[in-house]
């Protein structure tokens, strides 16, 4: 898809340019006086968890925001394959990957050794993220992923939208009612900055708070959070244009490191004209701050044209920029208990996004670590809500997401050094080297699983256990996301991606991988263990689904079967059960491996054996189980589990 040619116009990207117009804000209405989950924040964090929550009829939930309406350009710009595969979830991918720049190669460029004063490729690579995934990471406006978050609330059994316009004025956490599950412990008091209403004060009784207020979250200096870590000492320019210019990859992502002008980071933009620059500006003072350069769009074009000598670079639209200043800092926790929780107090407020965790943005880290902060809480706050789980479930966010947190501290400290360091041309200055752009590729190559999001996993714990069986399944690490592939489903044919069936609705997903019995053979394993989910008083199915929902309401079974001369009506009724008022059958659940795209050997699993993949609602893997652990499997959901 192509657009913006004749100008950058934010907005949805299926209404051509000219007619494109942007998104009005709902209409201000009052708060709600009372609700189970309060959200502090309109930015990727807060809808992401907005949207998850927006599914449960039961649970009553309030977004709220200080701007007065929804972003409509600028910040992130980079969506890794993990976003994507939480997208699909919402069954939103499919139109990010039709309208995202899709990041298929990088392009590094160093002083000219003959004429340093300009510029020279020296090599290009593909994408090391690619393979990942089924999806590839891509690139496009952080407002477009808002608006399809937007549209899915909207559209939900809740009709969930934001109430915008709204400044935290204070947030008090009443402790002596917070170890109560039905008390509301949080009051939050809120002014009006509209122009109608300005000032007019309103005030939220709320079950669970959670703050994705951003950098300077209000909801976190209220709890008397801190940030650790290291303070802003380099200040660098962003910018999205629209340029005319004989540089080369321009439509590549591109590292540029110049001999006295600094360095650049080209991100080409969606819509194939519109391009993003990082250009290094320099260093900061003690407590100096990057708004106070007073630097101008101008000023960060000036620069740009400098570094790319001997290439032109002509700017015709700024669409968005800004100037920022990079410093790496964690919350020193992420909700409102003391560090390390010694008493094992259920937490009641939250936070999340960059609310917990500031860095640069160039590694497109920000939303693609703050959106899946508030997928991981908001099964989690669904569950204890809905009486389904312990509500100990709930301190599993701080202990799961706080190391992810540090982890992109880390890296990012590491990327920004890189990124910025100028190279020699040579060694006849006596000066030593430093590092080149091979550098910064080696580094890309070297965390190519966690810039994408894949290889992020959860440590032990009650919701990441058996271990000892990860040799059933070798390509499915326990504590990491589910990683998709293909099989046919049995019932008509058709190819599934398996990660695709891993919805954001709050349910467990249990995968039955056979072995090489027959499977509609009741003597064989699989017989047996769907004889036990059916049937059996100690099945965690039976003992967790309410007597008058529907069989996989709560924990939803598939199975995948290597034998290829499978019917669906040769397979027992349970994978194949009978659902909803009228008693329909889901044909959907059964599948066979594909020739082409075969999961046994892609994921590595057992053949003779065959195994359970346990998948919490978050797609993360929670256990790998044999087919005969039955007793095993029951123990893995009695732990937080509440028939």
């Amino acid at each position: 898809m192509q657009y913006h040619l004749n100008g950058f116009k934010p907005g949805n990207y299926q209404i051509p340019d000219a007619a494109r117009e942007p998104v009005a804000p709902p209409p201000i209405v009052d708060l709600p006086k009372e609700v189970d989950v309060l959200i502090v924040g309109c930015g990727p964090a807060g809808l992401a968890l907005a949207r998850q929550l927006s599914e449960f009829a039961d649970i009553k939930t309030c977004i709220v925001e200080q701007k007065s309406g929804p972003m409509l350009f600028g910040q992130a710009d980079g969506i890794s394959c993990r976003t994507m595969e939480i997208m699909e979830a919402f069954n939103s991918s499919e139109m990010l990957v039709k309208e995202c720049y899709q990041l298929r190669q990088n392009a590094f460029w160093e002083p000219d050794t003959d004429h340093p004063e300009n510029i020279k490729r020296t090599h290009k690579v593909p994408d090391a993220r690619l393979g990942l995934s089924e999806f590839v990471h891509g690139v496009v406006n952080q407002a477009r992923l808002h608006e399809l978050l937007l549209e899915g609330m909207a559209q939900s059994v809740t009709h969930l939208v934001p109430h915008y316009s709204r400044r935290l004025l204070e947030l008090e956490v009443d402790e002596s009612l917070t170890q109560d599950l039905n008390a509301h412990p949080i009051t939050a008091t809120f002014e009006r900055v509209d122009a109608e209403q300005s000032a007019k004060v309103e005030t939220v009784k709320a079950r669970y708070v959670v703050g994705t207020d951003g950098a300077r979250s209000a909801v976190r200096k209220s709890l008397g959070i801190e940030l650790q870590g290291d303070s802003a000492n380099k200040a660098w320019g962003v910018m999205d244009v629209l340029p005319v210019t004989d540089f080369p990859d321009i439509r590549v992502k591109t590292f540029i490191q110049s001999k006295e002008n600094g360095a650049v980071m080209i991100v080409p933009r969606e819509g194939g004209y519109l391009v993003r620059l990082y250009v290094e500006l320099g260093l900061l003072e003690n407590n100096q701050r990057a708004s106070q350069l007073e630097l101008t769009a101008d000023d960060l074009i000036a620069r740009a044209q400098l570094i790319l000598q001997p290439y032109s670079f002509d700017v015709k639209e700024v669409g968005w920029w800004s100037i920022y200043e990079v410093g790496q800092r964690v919350a020193e926790r992420f909700d409102n208990n003391p560090v390390g929780n010694p008493d094992g107090l259920i937490p009641r407020a939250f936070v999340a996004g960059d609310a917990c965790h500031t860095h640069s943005p160039k590694g497109g880290w920000g939303l693609n670590t703050s959106l899946p902060d508030t997928f991981n809480l908001g099964w989690k706050l669904a569950a204890v809500l809905q009486g389904k789980s312990d509500p100990k479930l709930l301190q599993t966010y701080v202990t799961e997401r706080r190391k992810v947190a540090q982890m992109l501290i880390n890296a990012d400290r590491e990327m920004s050094a890189l990124v910025a360091t100028r190279p020699s041309a040579d060694k006849a200055d006596g000066q030593a080297r430093k590092t080149s752009t091979a550098d910064i590729e080696k580094f890309i190559a070297r965390q190519n699983g966690f810039i994408a999001g894949t290889s992020i996993g959860y440590d032990e714990s009650y919701l990441s256990t058996g271990h000892e069986h990860q040799g059933l399944a070798t390509g499915f690490p326990i504590g990491q996301r589910f990683h998709s592939a293909e099989a046919v489903r049995v019932a008509d044919g058709c190819p599934v991606h398996l990660g695709h069936l891993n919805k954001a609705d709050g349910r467990w997903r249990v995968f039955v991988f056979g072995n090489r019995q027959d499977p509609r053979d009741t003597a064989s394993e699989t017989g047996k263990l769907v004889q036990f989910l059916e049937n059996a008083e100690s099945s965690p199915v039976k003992k967790y689904t309410p007597a008058d929902a529907d069989i996989d309401s709560v924990i939803d079974v598939y199975a995948v079967f290597q034998q290829q001369d499978l019917a669906i009506e040769t397979l027992p009724n349970y994978l194949w059960p009978a659902k909803g008022k009228y008693g329909l059958r889901d044909y959907e659940k059964v599948f066979q491996t594909d020739a082409n795209h075969d999961v046994f050997e892609q994921r590595g699993i057992d053949r003779d054996s065959g195994c359970m993949v346990v998948v919490r609602p978050d797609q993360h893997i929670a256990t790998i189980l044999p087919l005969d652990a039955h007793a095993e499997l029951s123990a893995f959901f009695d732990e937080f589990m509440i028939a």
